[in-house]
C-alpha cells in the first residue's frame, strides 16, 4: 500500500472571473501544500464558474479560459506549488470538428486537467452530459470520450519497487450520476483513487443522496472516491459544498461543510500502481507530454467506447506536512474530518442566505431594499438579507395604505428595532389617491383598486433603488407565485426573489426555527412573534385575508407539491387524496398565471423544481387538466 494526502478545495468561483477563480486555486492550492498534500482537487470549472451557460458558445471566452489555464500551471510553479498536483475544472473545445448543424458552436468541453509542474500535463472532458432539470449541457457541450489516469510518485509506505507510486483517475460530475462510462473504466484501468470535480446544485435532501452515489460508485470503481463540490450561489442556484471522501469499499473518511468555503485533507491507503511500468507511460515531463503511448479503448458500458490516457508525473520533493491555514482538518489527517451535518431548516436557510449573500455580491451592489409591510414574508426576506449583507446594509420601507392595520406598522417598527436594520415610513395613501383622480372613473375598490396600492409601492421601491443604489428584494413567496396571488409591477417588481421557492408553510418554519436560533444563542430573535401568528393579508381592503383568495396554506401547498413538483394530473392528485373541488380550483389558478410568473425575478433554488430554470411551460396554453369521469 502507498500512502496518498489529498485536499479537496470546496471553492466559490464566480462565472466570467478568470482572474479572479485562478487566485482562488493559487491561494487554495497553497493551502493544500501547506498541508502537506501531494494532490488538490477543485470543483468543475472552477476556473470559469459554473453554469457558463451561452458564455461556452463564444470563442473568445473559450480561448481566454484555455490560456488562463496554462498561465495558472505557470504561475503555480513560479509560487513554488508546482510540485502538488492539481486536479481543476475549466473550459476547453475540440478543435478537430467541423461546424455542423447540431453541434454547440466552437464544440465546447466541459473539462478537468491536471496541473504539475508548470504544465498542463492531461486533460479530459465530462462524458455524461445532463439534460434535465436546470441543466441544458447538450446545448452548450460536446461529450468527452477519454478517462485520464495520472501516476504520481507518493511517501513509500513498505518495502517494494513501486510502492511509492498510486494511480489516479479523473471524472466530472454527471459522469458519477448515470450508469456505466468513466466509473466502469476506472476499475478497468486499476486506479486506486477515483477524483471527481462537481458542481452540483443544492436541493433538499440531496445530501443523503450524495452519500449513497459516491459509495456506490466507489464500489462500482474499485477505487476510492474524492467528490469536490463548489459553495456559493450563482443567480438561481446555490452549490452547497458537501465534499466527500470514501474508500474503495465505500467507507466514509471525510466530509466538508455545507454553504462554506473549505479544504478538507486526509490521508489514504492505496494500492501502488501496477501492471505498466512508468517508462512505458506518458511523460508529463517530455513534450509534448500527453501522452507518448497509444490510449487504450475500453466498451463503457453505455453503448460508448472510452479510450484511457496514462501520464506519469515527473518524482517532486514531497510537500511540508502541516496544518492548512483554513478549513479545521484534523492535524495528523488519518481519517480527513467529517463536519457535522445541518438540519432540514438549517440547510434551507443556508441556502437562502447563501443565494442571496453571493447574487448581492457578485453582481456588485453594496445594499438592499425591501417593503415590510409587518407581515411574516417581508419579515423572513428582511431576516435572511440581514444575516447574508449585515444590518447595515438592509433599508426596509413601511408604506402603510388606507387600509393597513395598526399593527402592520408596530409589527414592522419591532422588526427593525430587534435587528436594527434601516427604515424610514413612505405612507402612499395621497400617491394612491392622486392617480385615481387622474385616472377618472377608476373604481374605489375591487382588484383594480388593490393592484393599484401594489404598483404604488413597487415604484416607490424602484425609484428608491434608482436613487440610491440599492438591490430590491422582493418578498412573494411559491404559494403566491405558483397560484398568481401576486400583483405585476407591484410585489413583482425587484431584482431578486429571496423566497421565490419557498412555499408559505416553509415560510412559517423558516421563521420559527430562526427565532428559536436566536433564544438557543441568547440573542433576541429577529422577527415579531405577532408576525408569525397573525393571519396572514395583503392588506389591500378592508378586514382582507389570504384565505378570503386561496384555500389554507397547508391544503394548498400539498396540491402545489404534487402538481408543480411531481407532474401528477387531475386524476393523480385526486387519487392521492386531494379534494376533487379544489384541485380543480388550485390547477386553474397555476396554470393561468404563467405569464406572471415568466416576469418574477430570480431566486434561489431550494426544491426539487422551481419557478425558472427547472419548470418551462408555455404561456400560450390551451392544455387544460381534466377531473376523471
Amino acid at each position: 500500500m502507498a500512502h496518498l494526502r489529498i485536499a479537496l478545495a470546496q471553492v466559490n468561483a464566480t462565472v466570467g472571473d478568470l482572474t479572479g477563480n485562478a487566485e482562488l486555486v493559487t491561494q487554495w492550492t497553497r493551502r493544500a501544500a501547506a498541508a502537506g498534500a501531494q494532490v488538490a482537487v477543485f470543483p468543475e470549472m472552477a476556473l470559469t464558474g459554473y453554469p457558463v451557460e451561452d458564455l461556452a458558445l463564444r470563442a473568445s471566452f473559450v480561448e481566454a479560459s484555455i490560456a488562463a489555464l496554462r498561465d495558472l500551471a505557470e504561475r503555480l510553479r513560479v509560487e513554488g506549488l508546482g510540485g502538488v498536483a492539481v486536479v481543476t475544472g475549466y473550459l476547453d473545445r475540440r478543435a478537430d470538428l467541423a461546424p455542423r448543424t447540431g453541434l454547440p458552436a466552437g464544440a465546447p468541453l466541459d473539462a478537468a486537467a491536471v496541473l504539475h509542474g508548470g504544465r498542463v500535463v492531461i486533460t479530459s472532458a465530462k462524458h455524461h452530459l445532463p439534460n434535465y432539470g436546470v441543466f441544458d449541457e447538450y446545448r452548450y457541450f460536446i461529450p468527452g470520450n477519454t478517462l485520464p489516469v495520472f501516476r504520481v510518485h507518493v511517501g513509500e509506505t513498505g518495502s517494494g519497487g513501486q510502492g511509492d507510486m498510486v494511480d489516479v483517475a479523473v471524472a466530472i460530475c454527471e459522469d458519477l450520476w448515470q450508469d456505466g462510462g468513466p466509473v466502469a473504466v476506472t476499475r478497468h484501468a486499476g486506479a486506486g483513487l477515483l477524483v471527481v470535480p462537481n458542481a452540483s446544485p443544492y436541493e433538499r435532501g440531496k445530501d443523503d443522496v450524495r452519500l449513497d452515489l459516491v459509495q456506490r460508485r466507489a464500489r462500482e470503481a474499485g477505487a476510492a472516491l474524492a467528490y469536490c463540490n463548489m459553495v456559493g450561489g450563482q443567480d438561481e442556484l446555490v452549490f452547497d459544498g458537501d465534499s466527500i471522501l470514501v474508500s474503495a469499499s465505500g467507507e466514509l473518511l471525510a466530509r466538508g461543510p455545507q454553504f462554506e468555503e473549505a479544504l478538507i485533507v486526509a490521508d489514504l491507503d492505496l494500492p501502488a500502481a501496477a501492471g505498466v511500468l512508468a517508462e512505458s507511460w506518458g511523460q508529463a515531463d517530455n513534450p509534448p507530454g500527453i501522452p507518448a503511448r497509444a490510449g487504450e479503448p475500453v466498451d463503457a458500458g453505455d453503448g460508448s467506447v472510452i479510450t484511457i490516457e496514462r501520464v506519469t508525473l515527473p518524482r517532486s520533493p514531497a510537500p511540508a506536512a502541516g496544518q492548512a491555514a483554513a478549513g479545521g482538518e484534523d492535524g495528523d489527517g488519518d481519517h480527513g474530518h467529517i463536519w457535522p451535518r445541518l438540519n432540514d431548516l438549517a440547510e434551507v436557510y443556508a441556502a437562502l442566505v447563501t443565494g442571496t449573500r453571493d447574487y448581492v455580491r457578485k453582481n456588485g451592489f453594496k445594499s438592499v431594499i425591501l417593503g415590510l409591510s409587518g407581515g411574516i414574508d417581508s419579515a423572513l426576506v428582511a431576516t435572511i438579507a440581514a444575516d447574508a449583507v449585515g444590518p447595515d446594509s438592509v433599508h426596509v420601507v413601511l408604506m402603510p395604505s388606507r387600509w393597513s392595520t395598526d399593527h402592520s406598522v408596530s409589527d414592522a417598527e419591532d422588526l427593525v428595532r430587534r435587528q436594527g436594520l434601516h427604515s424610514r415610513v413612505v405612507p402612499i395613501k395621497a400617491m394612491v389617491d392622486a392617480f385615481t383622480t387622474e385616472l377618472g372613473d377608476f373604481p374605489a375598490s375591487g382588484l383594480p383598486a388593490e393592484n393599484l396600492q401594489s404598483r404604488v409601492r413597487g415604484v416607490t421601491l424602484m425609484a428608491l433603488s434608482n436613487a440610491e443604489g440599492h438591490l430590491v428584494l422582493t418578498t412573494g413567496n411559491k404559494s403566491e407565485i405558483a397560484t398568481g396571488y401576486s400583483t405585476l409591477y407591484g410585489d413583482s417588481a425587484g431584482g431578486f426573489g429571496v423566497i421565490k421557492d419557498v412555499p408559505k408553510t416553509l415560510v412559517w418554519a423558516l421563521a420559527t426555527w430562526r427565532n428559536a436560533e436566536a433564544e438557543r444563542a441568547g440573542a433576541t430573535p429577529p422577527i415579531p412573534p405577532n408576525s408569525i401568528t397573525k393571519p396572514p393579508s395583503a392588506e389591500l381592503a378592508p378586514g382582507q385575508l389570504d384565505t378570503d383568495s386561496l384555500p389554507d396554506y397547508a391544503v394548498l401547498d400539498a396540491i402545489i407539491d404534487d402538481y408543480v413538483e411531481k407532474d401528477m394530473g387531475s386524476a393523480e392528485l385526486i387519487a392521492t387524496g386531494h379534494d376533487p373541488g379544489l384541485v380543480e380550483r388550485v390547477i386553474r389558478l397555476i396554470d393561468t398565471a404563467e405569464y406572471k410568473r415568466r416576469q418574477y425575478p430570480p431566486g434561489p433554488k431550494i426544491s426539487q423544481k422551481n419557478f425558472g430554470r427547472d419548470r418551462r411551460l408555455p404561456i400560450t396554453n390551451r392544455w387544460r387538466e381534466h377531473p376523471p369521469r
